[in-house]
């Protein structure tokens, strides 16, 4: 199955919290969509590797996606080596997305980290015709980077105001993760994530990158690369002066 984008995340939950309503919104427009997870969260404070695969599978669903997979590279212990290239380049190559998603590089975790790197080198490799796999080469004609826990200057923004319902509702698919589960259930303390004021900041996220658009939510997005527009006034038409309005 050939995808349109393809987003990969350190952990399960991470593509979810941090731009599930563009995935869900290209769905939506009829895009295929998959998601990967390198690791099976193995060494997260709640939950364990059993509970999240389910709870990945749950947000999965809602989230309408043609795949969806966790890949085997210990958890807490990603790491840019070629063997783990290889994994990526694997998946890559076997769902030739035209797009990928990868976490922003400056961020908490060192396996989000990690990730971004891995993604961003594996989607160049993926095209060179002398790594072998067994498969066709092919290359992603775009690497976009997603915001996690530091801001950037984002070189674009989509409007997620008709998808953030189902967004909320992926990310709750972790029940282990958040407050208001009795945390005796899962084992654990309490995490970043799990303290009652997290899901308020997530929202407020999405309303602040919102208001920047003229929206009610919304979020952003990093390209390394300058972006080509071949046709300004066709871009900045009706939909972008309404934003300046």
């Amino acid at each position: 199955m050939k995808l349109d984008a393809l987003a990969f995340g350190a952990h399960a939950d991470d593509v979810e919290l941090a731009c599930s309503g563009t995935i869900i919104k290209l769905g939506v427009l009829n895009h295929k969509t998959g998601v990967i997870t390198l690791t099976r969260g193995e060494m997260g404070t709640r939950g364990n590797a059993e509970i999240r695969a389910k709870e990945f599978a749950d947000s999965g669903k809602s989230m309408g996606l043609a795949i969806q997979k966790m890949l085997d590279i210990p958890d807490a212990r990603v790491e840019v080596t070629w063997e783990n290239k290889l994994k990526i380049i694997r998946e890559i190559r076997e769902y030739q997305p035209r797009i990928v998603f990868a976490p922003y590089w400056v961020t908490r975790h060192p396996d989000h980290e990690q990730t971004s790197h891995l993604v961003r080198e594996s989607a160049y490799l993926a095209g060179l015709q002398k790594v072998e796999t067994g498969q066709q080469p092919h290359r992603p004609h775009k690497v976009l980077y997603y915001q996690e826990i530091f801001e950037f200057k984002p070189s674009f923004i989509v409007d997620i105001s008709d998808t953030h319902e189902r967004k909320v509702e992926a990310i709750m698919a972790y029940k282990s993760q958040f407050h208001h589960q009795d945390k005796s259930d899962y084992g654990g303390d309490e995490t970043p994530i799990s303290k009652p004021e997290f899901l308020d900041r997530m929202m407020n996220r999405d309303r602040h990158y919102g208001d920047l658009i003229g929206v009610k939510f919304a979020e952003p997005f990093l390209v390394r690369e300058s972006m080509i527009v071949s046709d300004p006034v066709a871009y900045f038409g009706p939909e972008y002066l309404d934003i300046l309005s």
